[in-house]
Order: C-alpha cells, then sequence, then structure tokens
C-alpha cells in the first residue's frame, strides 16, 4: 500500500499536465472570425464600432494561427457579440428623442 500511494500521485500528475483535449477545430475557429468580422463591419457602417471588438478578432485569429481553438472561438464569438451589441446601441441612438 505504501508503494503504490506514490503511483497513484505521480499517475494524477501526469495526466493533469496533459490537459483537455479542444473542443473545436480549425473550421470552427474561421467559421467564428468569420461571422465576428461581418458584424464587425456593420458595426463600422453604423458608426458604432467598439474599439476592442477588432482587438478582440486579431487575437482571436492569433490564437486560431497557434492552434489554439478553442480559444480563438471564444474571443471571436466575445467580438461577435460585441458588434451586434454596438449595432443595437445604433438602433437606440436612431430611435433616441430629446427629453423636454
Amino acid at each position: 500500500m505504501k508503494k503504490f500511494v506514490p503511483f497513484l500521485i505521480a499517475t494524477a500528475l501526469v495526466l493533469s499536465a496533459c490537459g483537455a483535449p479542444q473542443k473545436h477545430t480549425d473550421k470552427d475557429a474561421a467559421a467564428a472570425i468569420a461571422a465576428a468580422k461581418e458584424a464587425q463591419t456593420k458595426a463600422k457602417k453604423a458608426e458604432f464600432e467598439w474599439t476592442t471588438t477588432g482587438k478582440l478578432i486579431e487575437k482571436a485569429e492569433d490564437a486560431a494561427k497557434n492552434g489554439e481553438f478553442d480559444d480563438a472561438v471564444k474571443k471571436a464569438n466575445k467580438a461577435k457579440k460585441e458588434a451586434d451589441l454596438a449595432l443595437d446601441q445604433a438602433d437606440a441612438a436612431k430611435k433616441a428623442k430629446p427629453r423636454i
């Protein structure tokens, strides 16, 4: 039993260092980045693009180039959400009226 415990500890350390497999593929990352870029273009046309959206897309592209597809998809989805919120903001600005 005394020899078995260190073996279990060593095995646990080795397995935890391996990390979890990626859920997303390069195609998933490319699709998410493309969707984020499309939404960013719409926000830019509406003149309500947020300053952080482009930076997030760049980080997503860098992550995809490095094979970190889960991170790339996460960043691209966040960028798309920002662009969608910017479009919502543009719509709200169009409907805004002065308060008197």
